[in-house]
């Protein structure tokens, strides 16, 4: 199943992708694909609308997250070994953890705003996992698979002086507005025949800058989710972002950054792509 959201910001309405023309509307079922929802097992519930219910065309309209916004975004760093070579990184022994604010959580297609004082704006192609039921504490890798509602792209921008050269935490670099694109959907486990083994690609203004595979991530989805659950408790809805493949702007000699009037277009096999328009300070 492909859940999307559709409408103006903050006012999107749940609906289940049938092409990429057309969709089911299943509003009346479900306010949103929420915490609540995902806790209910609503996936389940949808199965009969959407074997049966009216098809309609998108014609047009904004495509939003294909989630509400999270209780938490949870970020992995440096989880492919040639992007952490790029970034004259050590590779990890265990997943880097950050976090995003929840608010930087925007639509595929929506603009990217660089912030004030931002010099070095980046670009991150990912995966993103979506968590589907409460989960702390898992005993095996192989219980992550239930944890786990489905899967979409996102992009982690970020601001490299903002992250690198401020002090403190990533996660300032990592929370301007705008600095989370997600969807077009979120794509059940069931569509997915291997998450470990789907290409993934971005251009920025045409010229492609990523292309890899997340056969090559050091800690797969299921590690990942398991890993976390050590930690903390992951909530229904949260979005784990899972790092990015080689190709950064940050990795090019010389670098690379975004200006204003740059398009990112990006994408993950299987999952939709996206499209961003780089929009200068407010």
């Amino acid at each position: 199943m492909y859940l999307m959201r559709i409408g103006a910001p903050g006012a999107e309405k749940p609906a289940v992708r049938v092409d990429d023309t057309h969709y089911i509307d299943v509003s009346d079922l479900t306010p949103d694909f929420d915490e609540r929802f995902f806790a209910q097992g609503g996936v389940a519930l949808l199965a009969d609308r959407v074997a049966n219910g009216e098809i309609r065309e998108l014609a047009g309209e904004r495509i939003g997250a294909p989630i509400a916004r999270p209780h938490q975004i949870l970020c992995i760093g440096l989880n492919y070994s040639d992007h952490a070579a790029e970034t004259g990184q050590a590779v990890p022994a265990e997943p880097i953890l950050f976090t995003k604010s929840p608010n930087t959580l925007v639509g595929p297609y929506d603009d990217v705003r660089i912030p004030r004082g931002a010099t070095k704006t980046d670009w991150e192609v990912e995966l993103g996992i979506v968590i589907g039921k409460r989960t702390s504490y898992l005993d095996s890798v192989e219980e992550a698979r239930d944890a786990i509602a489905g899967y979409c792209v996102v992009n982690d921008v970020s601001e490299r002086a903002f992250q690198m050269e401020r002090g403190g935490q990533w996660s300032k670099g990592k929370s301007a507005e705008t600095f989370n694109p997600a969807g077009p959907w979120l794509v059940t486990p069931d569509e997915i025949a291997d998450v470990t083994s789907l290409g993934i690609w971005l251009d920025v203004n045409g010229v492609r800058r990523q292309t890899g595979t997340t056969a090559t991530m050091i800690f797969d989805p299921y590690v990942i989710v398991h890993h976390l659950s050590q930690f903390m408790v992951l909530e229904p809805g949260d979005l784990i972002n899972t790092g990015t493949p080689p190709g950064v702007g940050m990795g090019h000699d010389p670098q690379i950054w975004l200006q204003p009037g740059d398009v990112m277009e990006l994408g993950i096999d299987g999952l939709g792509s996206q499209r961003q328009h780089v929009q200068g300070p407010r």
